[in-house]
């Protein structure tokens, strides 16, 4: 169509333009980090000042993976209880997040069990690698990043949970490495249906939308955060000001903390941004849609999707999820009324409440040599007055630093 040719050439003259104008401007300032206004210290203190809403201790630690990617990568965790002898669960954050944005789920889960939530390679205060330009090697690197991690933390076998690109990450190690999950939770994940054919009509997205998202499809989901500079904190809290409500509950100051942090997380070089883009067939699709391999999971494996009924991620794929696999009994499905792709955020007190029910289901009688972890004596985890500074009982001097990790 002439219109939708004209419409394409247009948009992509203009962000052309648009860019032309930032390089310049860039050259004349001093280069892109002072443009952004991004520094690792200022990641560490937005994200300290979250956590600090948690009643529970807790560590934070670099954990040193070796060359999965790069010469020397690290992943950023926070861990809680981690002494308790109950099954370990690993929360896995969505595309352009962090650990912090837990933070209304972190107590709760933490009750009676070791939690450890990390930023995925690429993303939050984790080594920013250049990725393969391949969607399976991508795949393959996370999924290995997340394995190295493990070994290095020395747990044999957890529960895993994934949210949006994090349960698109989750399932692909749990295909890959089976004996290490004992069971599967996936919140609202990303990348599972194959892009419909006719996706246009389906979703009756208008000419003018296509054309722009057919000129901005080469950028990284996040480019204008960056291309903003200083302003994309402003930027982020008012085009998602729902976020930052939501926190309130939280976290002090939410409307003006919770948009710098994600600011701070996504104006670092886009590592895992670019590697999630590799990955996109569509921003809603992936290339390689889980859906072609969930009957591979192993058929032992207990998984567990939680949906928000108002969300934008596909659904019924959890139905082909349950119809798909060998023992469809240990396939948990629950839509979450009122919650969006944020389920964590959107229904905490419900989205806690059917994780517990999962980890339990996992807690129950097993085989005594698929401990996930040695007895251990439970941990005392002292309560604290909110307004004070979480710090655990056995910190080192520097609370940024394991026994065998380098500290940032």
């Amino acid at each position: 169509m002439p219109g939708a040719q004209f419409c394409k050439s247009w948009s992509l003259y203009v962000i052309h333009f648009i860019f032309n104008i930032i390089i310049i401007f860039m050259s004349w300032t001093g280069g892109w980090f002072s443009w952004t206004r991004q520094s690792d210290t200022m990641l560490r203190n937005v994200e300290k000042k979250i956590l600090s809403c948690l009643k529970t201790a807790y560590k934070r630690f670099y954990v040193d993976i070796g060359s999965v990617v790069g010469q020397s990568d690290r992943i950023w965790t926070i861990s809680l209880n981690d002494e308790a002898p109950a099954t370990p669960l690993v929360m896995l954050h969505g595309m352009g997040a962090g650990v912090a944005l837990w933070c209304p789920n972190l107590d709760a889960l933490a009750a009676n069990r070791p939690v450890y939530a990390i930023d995925l390679l690429g993303f939050g205060r984790s080594s920013r690698p250049k990725f393969s330009t391949d969607a399976d090697k991508v795949e393959a690197q996370w999924v290995e990043s997340v394995e190295e991690w493990r070994r290095e933390v020395n747990i044999r076998q957890f529960i895993l949970l994934g949210h949006s690109l994090g349960g698109y990450i989750a399932t692909a190690y749990a295909l890959k490495y089976p004996d290490r999950v004992q069971h599967l939770i996936l919140a609202d994940p990303w990348g599972f249906p194959e892009k419909p054919a006719n996706v246009h009509e389906k979703y009756q997205i208008p000419l003018w939308v296509r054309a722009v998202a057919t000129a901005v499809s080469p950028l990284n989901p996040l480019w204008a955060v960056r291309v903003a500079g200083p302003a994309g904190k402003w930027l982020i809290s008012k085009t998602r000001p729902d976020l930052s409500r939501k926190y309130l509950n939280f976290v002090p100051d939410a409307e003006t903390v919770i948009p710098d942090y994600i600011h701070q997380c996504n104006t670092q070089t886009p590592s895992g941004e670019s590697a999630f883009h590799t990955l996109m067939h569509g921003f809603g699709w992936a290339k390689n849609p889980m859906v072609k391999r969930v009957s591979k999971l192993d058929a032992n494996l207990p998984v567990t999707v939680l949906y928000g009924s108002r969300s934008w991620v596909d659904n019924s794929t959890a139905q082909v999820l349950a119809d798909q696999r060998q023992s469809p009994h240990n396939t948990f499905v629950q839509v979450i009324n009122g919650a969006g792709h944020h389920v964590y955020l959107d229904k905490p007190e419900l989205f806690n409440k059917y994780v517990l029910e999962a980890c339990a289901r996992t807690d129950g009688p097993t085989d005594p040599s698929r401990l996930a972890i040695e007895p251990a004596r439970p941990a005392i985890v002292p309560a604290r007055p909110e307004n004070e500074p979480t710090k655990p009982e056995n910190e080192p001097t520097n609370p940024e630093r394991s026994p065998n990790n380098t500290s940032s």
